[in-house]
């Protein structure tokens, strides 16, 4: 397996990375399993695992954690989150250096490791400035609790901020972006990657599926797959609404297009998204071991231009179909109170 740079840090990882957000209550339950689906993806040539700690309440990290022992932690970037609500009290959550100082000792102590590779800001927050949580993260770096720190589902504007901030005030820098990317959600495309290239900034994006649109059991010619999904995110999953009808409808014809290839959709999908220029590793998110096989061959497969022109006559550059799919949406377009006197 090739290995990737991680932005300007000089740390290699693999072109795949181990998503572990359903290890655990949100997705395989039986902690053995999970640790055996880790293992077969490090003994494949993974050496890149991205948990959070909401992921089941830190259920996730602990079996990360368990996965790790015995010797396999030193080989292996890990990599992190924060930001949200982690208990009932307000303060449990969010980007400020209260949170921080606290939560990264919790997500150390869930991984039963002494330092975090990447720790990364789960999504923006309003509430906080952006120097703030700079600060804090700087002193981790220093400290030795981290290595390095990134953030994910920011904005370009907001990613530019940060970066300036960082030169202005002295601080340690965000080292990569974590966006959402697949063929169905392709606005990253417009600005996001290009200023993550422009910056020297890692990317590694998260459902590169688009969360099982692009595993190939939304068919046309077969049963439409039954998906828990669709009651607990029903914006993105309901295909009784028209955006989620045309998103069935372009899965359909993108895994034509990958038969007519002799490529599996799976494969198509995140070679697509892991031969961008800006790209460093995209984020598999296996629940079963069977799940995880249908991926790692994924890294061997390059697109030739005329089936990438076929892709983007299909879903045009910059397009995310869904707008539920970008994964976060701007306070002044969610609080109506921020647009009216």
């Amino acid at each position: 397996m090739e290995y990737r740079t991680l932005g300007r840090t000089g740390v290699k990882v693999s072109p795949l990375c181990l998503g572990a957000m359903m290890f655990g209550a949100w997705g395989n339950p039986d902690h053995e399993d999970s640790i055996r689906i880790i293992h077969r993806a490090l003994d494949a040539g993974i050496n890149f695992i991205d948990t959070a700690d909401v992921y089941a309440q830190g259920e996730s990290e602990e079996i990360v954690g368990k996965a790790l022992a015995g010797g396999r932690r030193d080989r292996v970037v890990l990599a992190t989150k924060f930001h949200f609500r982690m208990g009932d009290d307000p303060s449990q959550q969010g980007n400020s250096r209260r949170w921080i100082m606290q939560e990264v000792d919790n997500s150390l102590r869930r991984l039963g490791t002494d330092w975090i590779d990447l720790y990364q800001v789960h999504r923006p927050e309003a509430d906080t400035e952006i120097d703030e949580t700079l600060g804090a993260l700087s002193d981790l770096v220093r400290a030795g609790k981290i290595r390095y720190f990134g953030s994910s589902t920011f904005p370009a504007s907001q990613i530019v901020e940060a970066q300036w901030v960082a030169e202005q005030r002295g601080r340690e820098r965000f080292v990569c972006e974590q966006p959402p990317y697949s063929l169905l959600a392709r606005g990253v495309e417009a600005e996001v990657l290009p200023v993550c290239e422009r910056y020297g900034m890692g990317v590694i994006p998260w459902s590169p599926l688009a969360g099982g649109w692009l595993s190939g059991k939304y068919r046309k010619s077969g049963p439409t797959p039954a998906s828990t999904r669709a009651e607990r995110i029903p914006q993105r999953f309901d295909l009784s609404l028209p955006v989620n009808q045309r998103k069935f409808e372009l899965a359909d014809q993108l895994g034509q297009l990958a038969d007519d290839a002799g490529l599996t959709l799976i494969h198509m999908a995140l070679a697509f998204v892991i031969r961008h220029p800006a790209v460093t590793a995209a984020i598999i998110g296996p629940r079963t071991m069977e799940q995880l096989e249908s991926q790692l061959g994924a890294a061997d497969i390059q697109l030739d231009a005329e089936l990438l022109d076929r892709i983007d006559e299909i879903v045009p550059p910059g397009t995310t179909v869904n707008p539920a799919d970008a994964g976060w949406e701007p306070p002044a377009l969610a609080d109506p109170s921020l647009r009216r006197r």
